[in-house]
């Protein structure tokens, strides 16, 4: 029996979700606290995996892994994967921000991935992500921040000053035009005593930070029906909102089923926690281990497996129709797409694709399938590297958007069910 989720539920849950989720830090810690609350345990990876069944989840970082094994399953039993990412396109503050420019205290920022950057223009923008400060007796301690009050803002200059915008475009340069501003004074401000502040602690013992920015303004809901959903970081946040939910919501009988959401994919997933890292071979195999089995269980298990690459998905933008294929069109609030590309930016085959239509079909879904214009550079996902990586058959799945990696995206709020209907399907059925 196929798991049921209430459209009005999934949006209220996921808007919750992304305002608790500014950075990838606090995506996997929040979403583990879903997890636990929906009766997983948690595991240290660090520790000896548990042996027996079970519902277990761990967070590394700005990563997470979860998975359900479930009874009387020998060693060798296939696995469902959803995979996904929790980081997503922004400025990242530099080791050493402050500085003053006329009488301006800046704030030094790099880009971090493949953003739009006009839209980080003039927004009230917070500062998020964690400090590493001097623990008892000294060794580092690790502390997540949030600050929720709009701290920082990338300011536009002035159609007067810029007569030729409007007709030869915007062009940003990332070091001189993408500083933000966040205080007047002769003298800098201190970021270090700034972040002391929040976490409680001596300025002097903050010793580096992972800290970004992102726009403030709450997720929300719009259009003349209210169903359309706005925010930061839908991309890739709605598929590790549904893949939380799918995973909460099965219990599997046939397959062992693995949640693993990656960091770092906005850059290329090189890292020990990204998609090019050992992080999923390495569960499976210790979850193979904990069942009791050896190296040709695991081995005969993988290649049994079948993997969602849960990512999101270009919708047929109105203003822009000649840049989507004809015959593929996506359109948003009307259901969730299979991503097919044949020089396999998308790991994608017919054997992949099988698996998602079943799922589908199982979740009374309807799915719509997205290929890239022939003349146009197409994206990628943590689909192929995955595929790659554990060596398992790989299909790549999302939901439709408009506006991806702007600072403020847009989705369709009736595709968050049937979503994440189809990922449960996916572990469950196919």
């Amino acid at each position: 029996m196929t798991a049921t989720f209430d459209p009005e539920d999934e949006v209220h849950g996921l808007l919750a979700y992304l305002d608790a989720s500014p950075t990838p830090f606090h995506a996997a810690a929040e979403a583990a606290a879903r997890l636990r609350a929906a009766g997983f345990a948690p595991v240290d990876l660090a520790d000896e995996f548990p042996e027996g069944p079970g519902r277990y989840v761990a967070v590394a970082d700005g990563a997470l892994v979860a998975w359900i094994a479930p009874p009387d399953l020998p060693a060798s039993a296939p696995m469902r994967v959803i995979g996904a990412h929790t980081d997503s396109p922004t400025l990242r503050v530099k080791p050493r921000p402050d500085h003053v420019k006329a009488g301006w205290q800046m704030l030094g920022v790099a880009p971090y991935g493949g953003l739009l950057l006009n839209s980080w223009l003039d927004r009230d923008l917070g500062l998020a992500g964690r400090v590493v400060v001097r623990g008892e007796p000294g060794a580092p301690s690790v502390r997540l921040f949030h600050d929720p009050a709009p701290t920082v803002r990338v300011a536009q200059l002035a159609i007067h000053l810029d007569r030729t915008v409007n007709d030869t475009g915007l062009v940003l340069n990332p070091q001189a035009h993408l500083v933000p501003l966040w205080g007047l004074g002769e003298a800098s401000a201190s970021f270090p005593a700034y972040l002391a502040d929040l976490v409680g602690v001596d300025p002097a013992d903050v010793l580096a930070w992972d800290a970004m920015t992102y726009d403030t303004q709450p997720a929300g809901r719009i259009g003349r029906e209210r169903d359309l959903v706005a925010s930061g970081r839908l991309d890739n946040l709605v598929s590790a909102y549904a893949g939380v939910r799918a995973l909460a919501s099965v219990e599997p009988a046939a397959h062992r089923a693995i949640l693993v959401f990656f960091d770092h994919e906005e850059v290329g997933s090189q890292s020990s926690r990204g998609a090019q890292s050992t992080l999923l071979p390495s569960l499976a195999r210790r979850i193979v281990h904990a069942a009791g089995g050896d190296a040709e269980d695991y081995e005969r298990a993988v290649a049994a497996s079948v993997v969602a690459s849960a990512d999101m998905a270009h919708g047929v933008h109105p203003n822009y129709a000649d840049r989507h294929e004809p015959n593929h069109p996506v359109a948003l609030n009307a259901g969730p797409v299979l991503k097919v590309n044949p020089e396999m930016r998308y790991a994608s085959d017919a054997v992949g694709a099988a698996h998602l239509r079943r799922a589908a079909e199982a979740a009374q879904a309807p799915l719509q399938t997205f290929v890239m214009r022939s003349d146009l550079a197409c994206g990628s996902t943590i689909g192929p590297i995955t595929a790659a990586r554990f060596g398992a058959c790989t299909v790549d799945v999302g939901a439709p958007m408009l506006s991806m990696h702007s600072a403020r995206e847009l989705c369709g709020a009736r595709d968050l069910a049937p979503y994440a209907a189809t990922l449960a399907a996916f572990i469950d059925v196919s």
